[in-house]
């Protein structure tokens, strides 16, 4: 993003148009707010963890005018740094009192994702939130419909999309480098999760916990418990739930690993092969428990023909999981990866690197010219949106799709049963118990619609 005060060059012209041609299908459109000389008033829900490093980002050259946090520290430091802008605790009352902004970046913990991005949206204001976009399947189609109606420039924190690797991968897929992808796996080595003694003893960055805690804590005094907890059922304080991540193994607060390292693991295949509505999920792993997420568990998706493309069957593995290729060494050993596969061989990718297998028959290989533009960096590309009415990549019809197949997932695995999914009705077809994952109900005083 330039300077507020330098020129809109004809580089930046061409970039913008450029990528409004290469933007998702079904990107919203939506009027110019500003000049992109005028710097945008934003409002932060969430200062620390994520919330600070996008406060930094977007600060970096916009207005800061409201800071909220349910931490009285991370808000305090916020605001250290912010004076001239308006603090609170809790979002309902920032959206209450301030009406004369232009913007609002959302990274409170999951749960209230949707919560706090939704009356931004009902006010017409651009968009920033966190991922996974919303805790749960119908509160993802609540924010993409307000999102739509709004038309304002709208997307979710998935960083790594904004990087050239992932673009490079999507253009060798697209471009029939192997034939049309069949199959897909997803690995990822995270392990934070409900975890057997032995699991805990080889990963020691989390605390060890099996159930949910019986005794209460106070409260830190710098923390509103309360409206940490928002609407999620009421609990007591215990250091197992905060702070983050920890709070994100607890089915009431966040959707495990599935949905977090998803939204950024399973953004690259689900970019690369147009995917949208799966027609089945099975999933895998530990017995499922109650209250919190696995450490490890596999779901597999299956999705119908697309835009030219063949049915594929993309698999996620998480924590102690690998996929059969992996397992048998016939691919390199990396510790996190995404493996298309195709008749005419496979494309191996990170976030940083990518290989076409096997390396042999390849070893002419041209890579097609880049067809999809640098990104003027992730959080650059919603404000640059925001003024000028270009698009972005991780707008929240494309985010909510994505979500929405991450939790399916979760939903496969915590029903133990084959879900085949209704995305018209959010159903899954005679599993009437995923009724309560799909929409969960609200604490007593908390309503999103």
């Amino acid at each position: 993003m330039r300077s507020p005060t330098s020129p809109l060059t004809r580089r930046h012209f061409l970039q913008s148009s450029a990528l409004a041609g290469s933007a998702i299908l079904g990107a919203p459109a939506f009027l110019r707010a500003k000049s992109p000389n005028e710097k945008l008033d934003v409002a932060i829900i969430g200062c620390g963890g994520r919330g600070g490093s996008n406060l930094k980002e977007i600060s970096a050259t916009e207005n800061i005018v409201a800071l909220c946090d349910v931490n009285a520290n991370n808000l305090a430091a916020a605001a250290a740094k912010h004076p001239g802008a308006r603090t609170f605790r809790d979002f309902r009352k920032l959206y209450d009192v301030l009406k004369n902004f232009d913007a609002v970046a959302v990274s409170t913990a999951e749960h209230t994702h949707g919560f706090a991005t939704l009356p931004a949206l009902k006010l017409k204001k651009h968009v920033y939130c966190e991922k996974p976009l919303t805790h749960g399947i119908w509160e993802a189609t609540v924010i993409a419909k307000a999102a739509k109606d709004a038309g304002v420039a709208t997307q979710q924190g998935t960083q790594i999309h904004a990087t050239a690797n992932y673009r490079r991968v999507v253009e060798l897929v697209q471009s029939g480098a192997i034939g049309g992808v069949t199959e897909c796996h997803v690995w990822v080595s995270r392990a934070w999760g409900r975890q057997s003694e032995e699991d805990a003893k080889r990963n020691k960055d989390i605390v060890f916990v099996t159930e949910r805690p019986t005794e209460a804590q106070t409260p830190p005094a710098f923390l509103d418990w309360d409206l940490f907890v928002g609407p999620a059922p009421e609990r007591a304080f215990h250091e197992v739930y905060f702070p983050g991540p920890k709070w994100y193994r607890w089915w009431d607060f966040g959707s495990g690993t599935m949905s977090d390292l998803g939204s950024h693991w399973n953004d690259l295949p689900f970019w690369a092969l147009k995917l949208r509505d799966p027609l089945t999920i099975e999933a895998s792993g530990p017995p499922p428990h109650a209250e919190i997420a696995p450490a490890s568990m596999t779901a597999t998706y299956t999705y119908g023909a697309r835009d030219g493309m063949p049915p594929v069957k993309l698999s996620w593995h998480q924590g102690e999981d690998k996929p059969a290729a992996w397992k048998e060494n016939k691919i390199p050993q990396w510790g996190n990866g995404v493996l298309f596969i195709g008749p005419k061989g496979m494309i191996l990718s990170d976030y940083s690197k990518h290989i076409l297998l096997p390396e042999a028959d390849f070893k002419d290989f041209k890579h097609p010219a880049p067809s999809i533009p640098d990104s003027l960096g992730h959080h650059k590309e919603w404000i640059h949106a925001a003024k000028t009415g270009a698009p972005t990549l991780c707008h929240f019809d494309y985010a909510s799709k994505l979500t929405i197949a991450n939790h399916l997932g979760n939903v496969a695995y915590r029903t133990g049963k084959k879900i085949v999914w209704d995305a018209v009705k959010l159903q899954a077809k005679g599993v009437p118990e995923a009724a309560r994952i799909i929409k969960r109900e609200y604490r007593k005083g908390w309503k999103l619609v």
